[in-house]
């Protein structure tokens, strides 16, 4: 069994420990991980793995050494439980390793929860695993590279939407050509089209986030004058630029009527944005938010109109994206530092395999 330990405060230090496969308890299945996502997505995750625990969800043993969380596909290649058969698969929140334990339960047709000690507390969204019989489904890719950052995306539209939009007319989006500032735009086309969209981006970056067609407007980000400021505007930060951030406020001022912040695309800049002009920054927790609206619509509702608006985001990032295939430790031990180093474009999807 390998797995990528990280050194919690340099993520730049990264190396593979191999250990043996674990004997496995009644009830407890044994995981081959098959392929996952790596996205920015995944590099947050180690951002802010102490202050969020997520960390807890795959420990080492180890407190200056954590494994970094994705999501991906796995087979089940051992099972002492009655209810999970030998090479069914499973998608859900993995480690970067070739190997996961899981013990199941609240097992249904379609899904089942890990109900491993260690994870009894942390988020239901991230401890579920969807059960998906044999065979490889359609779109699996796109489904590991976009889907659990689309539901935040799904989840933040939401929330300004049932706040009315805290009475703006604009959305501003840093990171605008990140997958869940992408997803976030689509998702506001479609059900907020009277919102304008306005995507901040890096210079590099100006094209591809104009080819997709989801923005009405795109500013590299030295170009944020341009945009207006007397209109009533939201922002969501998916950057961590504290300097950014602070720009922001300071060009809307009073109007900017809300000001979120979801997870840390440029780390080396994620330290506090000081005194800031407006509104005081609100962190966004999706596991939370999507916790309140399962409540409120009952999780079929919630899954279906979650199905709806990923779809038709796959049908626009079709012809934007590029998936690449990572194999074997020295590949994927690469992509993350990669990654990492924010090295890898917009346009470009990696899916990691062992083999």
């Amino acid at each position: 069994m390998q797995s990528l330990w990280v050194n919690k405060t340099n993520l730049s230090k990264a190396e593979w420990h191999e250990t043996a496969l674990p004997e496995l308890g009644d009830g407890q299945v044994l995981l081959e991980i098959e392929k996952y996502a790596l996205t920015a997505n995944n590099i947050t995750y180690a951002v802010v793995g102490d202050g969020f625990g997520y960390w807890n969800f795959f420990p080492t043993g180890d407190d200056a050494h954590g494994i970094v969380p994705v999501w991906g596909f796995a087979k089940v290649v051992q099972s002492r439980c009655a209810d999970i058969s030998e090479g069914e698969r499973v998608y859900g929140y993995l480690p970067m390793a070739s190997h996961l334990v899981v013990t199941p339960g609240g097992l249904s047709s379609g899904s089942f929860v890990d109900g491993a000690e260690h994870r009894a507390g942390l988020a239901l969204v991230y401890n579920q695993y969807h059960r998906l019989g044999t065979d490889a489904g359609k779109h699996e890719e796109e489904r590991a590279l976009f889907q659990p950052l689309f539901t935040t995306s799904f989840l933040i539209e939401d929330m300004m939407r049932q706040a009315d939009w805290f009475g703006a007319d604009a959305l501003v989006l840093t990171s605008a050509s990140s997958k869940t500032a992408l997803g976030l735009a689509l998702v506001a086309k479609n059900l907020s089209p009277g919102i304008k969209r306005i995507g901040l981006t890096s210079p590099g970056n100006i094209a591809f986030v104009e080819q997709t067609g989801l923005y009405d407007q795109v500013l590299a980000y030295d170009d944020l004058g341009q945009a207006e400021s007397g209109q009533p505007t939201v922002s969501v930060d998916f950057a961590g630029n504290s300097k950014l951030l602070s720009a922001i406020h300071s060009h809307w001022g009073d109007n900017l009527k809300y000001s979120c912040l979801v997870g840390v695309t440029h780390i080396d800049e994620r330290s506090g944005a000081g005194d800031l002009e407006g509104p005081k920054p609100i962190m966004f927790f999706a596991p939370t938010a999507a916790q309140t609206l399962i409540e409120q619509v009952g999780p079929d509702q919630f899954r279906a109109s979650v199905d709806k608006e990923f779809a038709a985001f796959i049908g626009a990032m079709k012809d934007h994206l590029g998936v690449e295939h990572h194999s074997g430790t020295g590949a994927i031990a690469s992509s993350y530092l990669e990654m990492l180093g924010g090295k890898v474009a917009p346009s470009r999807g990696m899916i990691c395999a062992f083999a």
